[in-house]
């Protein structure tokens, strides 16, 4: 039988990186002694308030179709939120609620390019881009960071624009690097996008994790609001990865197409799901502050662990869950480096070259565990290296 060839143009080497988690994951699941660093699923519980709205809402009968684009209480706390957090002027005409922040990407993606446009991704990037922007028939463009630090190169992305260059796709706070853009940088592509009248697509899942620099929003830069698609969730600041909430905030009339396409892809998010993200939203940044200063622990954790070892250049994240570790040191190739710590250690990491050549050496280790499960897991690098240096 004949498939369409949208099969051939979501596949790639991006989506075989996840071969070595899914294996670890089948391991732990046999009772195996293995530490799981491959994925970003936070081991935080789902605080009491938001699983509580849920469990009240299906005690209630809270299981029928809701709007398509979201309920209207929701959609107007996003957008007070996201007015109180930025300053700007958001309606709830501007949110679409999503089922997490992959969802809202692959339909902003599908909205605005198209088979003949060009899409520019600084690298390292995300795994699914690639897969959403080649499933809408347009063209990724990948962007090198500077060579020495993985930030983004202005010069580059501005060398990288042609006349079919239709829209700039960024993370920040990134994945998988938890760098975080300064001002000038944001600058930088908001200038690009205003003198070529380009869409910016802002994946901001990790701006409430932020340690060191504060995060800002490419959308509040004169002239971006309307030209900028801004993409968040409550799967990482909540610890509710599993519960798909997300929500899009964009000029209204890109909205409004999102829905149309929500309407045949969707159908509306469950509504206790809905009344969750509710109490999630409006409870504040308590719970959000709690759980970005376990991260900063485990952050500096995972630094003094490992950022002496000899074979090995840790990458100080400024913001989220993950750390790049550049193991070239070590002698051994990225994906090599990875199996034999797997099997040798029972520790999971990722091979960042699947983020793109920029992060080829590296890999990346999630700090998604307990700290007592991470300070061994590091224990178990260390000693893993320690042992090719020596030859044992």
């Amino acid at each position: 039988m004949r498939f369409s060839s949208l099969t051939d143009r979501i596949r790639g080497d991006r989506v075989a990186a996840w071969d070595i988690h899914f294996a670890a994951w089948t391991a732990k699941g046999r009772g195996e002694d293995v530490i799981v660093l491959s994925v970003g699923d936070p081991d935080f519980d789902t605080p009491a308030p938001v699983r509580d709205a849920a469990i009240a809402a299906l005690h209630a009968g809270d299981t029928h179709y809701t709007p398509i684009p979201g309920r209207p209480e929701l959609r107007a706390a996003l957008a007070r939120d996201v007015a109180r957090r930025t300053g700007m002027a958001v309606e709830p005409e501007n949110v679409i609620v999503c089922a997490g922040a992959q969802n809202g990407l692959f339909n902003a993606t599908l909205c605005l390019v198209e088979a003949g446009d060009e899409v520019l991704v600084p690298e390292p990037m995300y795994l699914t881009y690639e897969a959403c922007v080649r499933a809408s028939g347009a063209t990724l463009v990948p962007v090198a960071p500077d060579a020495a630090t993985l930030r983004l190169d202005p010069a580059a992305l501005a060398a990288a624009v042609t006349p079919r260059t239709r829209a700039i796709f960024l993370a920040t706070p990134a994945n998988p690097t938890g760098i975080v853009m300064s001002a000038e940088e944001l600058e930088a592509v908001a200038d690009l996008a205003r003198r070529h009248d380009l869409w910016v697509v802002a994946d901001e899942v990790y701006a409430s994790l932020t340690f060191d620099r504060p995060h800002i929003g490419i959308a509040t830069l004169p002239g971006m609001a309307e030209r900028t698609v801004t993409i968040n969730s409550l799967s990482k600041s909540h610890a509710m990865t599993g519960w798909r909430a997300g929500w899009v905030v964009a000029p209204a009339p890109l909205v409004g197409h999102m829905g149309t396409l929500a309407l045949c892809m969707l159908y509306g998010l469950p509504g206790f799901v809905q009344q969750a993200a509710l109490v999630a939203v409006e409870q504040g940044d308590e719970a959000v502050a709690a759980m970005r200063e376990g991260y900063r622990r485990r952050r500096d954790i995972a630094l003094e662990a490992l950022g002496s070892v000899p074979g090995l250049r840790c990458l100080k994240p400024e913001a989220g869950m993950f750390m790049l570790v550049d193991v070239r040191g070590t002698g051994l190739p990225t994906m090599e480096f990875a199996w034999r710590l797997f099997r040798e250690t029972g520790v999971s990491v990722l091979d960042a070259g699947a983020f793109g050549p920029a992060a080829a050496g590296c890999v990346r280790l999630s700090f998604a565990v307990g700290e007592a499960e991470l300070d061994e897991a590091c224990r178990r690098i260390a000693a893993f290296v320690t042992g090719l240096a020596s030859g044992a």
